[in-house]
């Protein structure tokens, strides 16, 4: 296959997949006033495994794909996971869609960070002027110490937190994990922490606070009606097929081709919150906005920029081996 067709494919998955992360989150959020996140994740995660087992795991080459030697390190990645998306989901209860996700987006720098303390991979000055740079950013969506400051703003930070520590253990486990192992882990823990809780609060006998992120954590169980029929499936199939689409992005295409598309799913936040809510953003959000983006960006481009590099050194490498044998 062409270059150009393989670099148009990994555009349009790539689109594909921030198109279906962006509509899962503008779903979830207008579900949160009437259904428990409990209900919502259980079912989506129902369907998105059917999905994973029955089309992808098959795509990759059989169940076999699935066998792992390294169990305790999927627990805990799928723990922090489904951790990353209780902290947001709660906070998207409340704050706008736009200003959630452009929050969650200082992620990659806090990936880059934690590769360096836990893997143990060279961060130069650059990265850590990035780094400030998005945090900054954060700061001036955030705002404490203001009257603009509330603490559901905290709560994308924990879930970027927890996506970070994800994504940091993916680097270590993904050298020997297919992709359809490492979504078929992830969806298992969410089955597992959802229908715990669903169990637990399915009557809603400990939904005694006013607070719309823990009501919405906490509340019982209700029979979806109306247009939540078609919701509950829908947020299922965005799961499943945004995962399948990431991987086939980076599948086709390189990094640093791939990457600044994933940010479109900020573009879109923006557009879900004008459109269905009214939500606009301040002067000051916007520019807290435009500073994690650039940051994240540039971060990307600059990881990119180094896996060429190692590709590059690699392919010396062998060829140096071949000729002298």
């Amino acid at each position: 296959m062409e270059k150009s067709l393989r670099n148009k494919i990994a555009i349009f998955c790539a689109l594909g997949a921030s198109t279906s992360f962006s509509l899962n989150d503008a779903i979830i959020k207008l579900l949160s006033p009437e259904y428990p996140l409990h209900q919502i994740v259980l079912t989506r995660s129902v369907i998105a495994i059917t999905i994973t087992l029955s089309i992808f795991v098959q795509y990759e080459g059989g169940f076999s794909k699935l066998k792992t030697g390294r169990p305790f390190l999927h627990i805990f990645r799928g723990l922090a996971i489904v951790c990353a998306n209780v902290a947001f989901f709660a906070g998207l209860a409340i704050i706008p869609i736009g200003t959630a996700v452009s929050i969650f987006f200082v992620a990659p720098l806090l990936i880059t960070i934690f590769s360096a303390i836990f893997l143990k991979e060279h961060v130069n000055l650059v990265r850590w002027v990035l780094l400030i740079i998005g945090l900054g950013g954060v700061f001036l969506i955030v705002q404490p110490g203001t009257t603009q400051f509330q603490w559901a703003y905290l709560l994308p930070v924990l879930a970027a937190i927890c996506y970070a520590i994800t994504n940091t253990l993916t680097r270590s486990v993904g050298l020997t994990e297919s992709a359809s192992a490492l979504s078929f882990y992830i969806q298992i823990m969410f089955l597992v922490v959802s229908g715990t809780m669903s169990l637990v609060l399915w009557d809603g006998s400990y939904n005694i606070s006013t607070n719309q992120s823990i009501d919405f954590l906490t509340r019982g169980w209700k029979t979806p009606t109306g247009i939540a029929l078609v919701f509950f499936p829908l947020i299922g199939i965005c799961t499943a097929l945004a995962g399948f689409l990431v991987s086939q992005a980076y599948r086709y295409g390189e990094a640093g081709l791939v990457t600044p598309f994933e940010y479109t799913a900020l573009v879109l936040s923006i557009f879900w919150g004008y459109l269905i809510w009214g939500e606009i953003p301040g002067i000051v959000s916007a520019l807290g906005m435009l500073l994690i983006l650039g940051s994240g960006v540039y971060v990307l481009f600059l990881e990119a920029k180094l896996d060429i590099r190692i590709g590059i050194l690699r392919k010396l490498k062998t060829i140096w081996q071949r000729f002298s044998l």
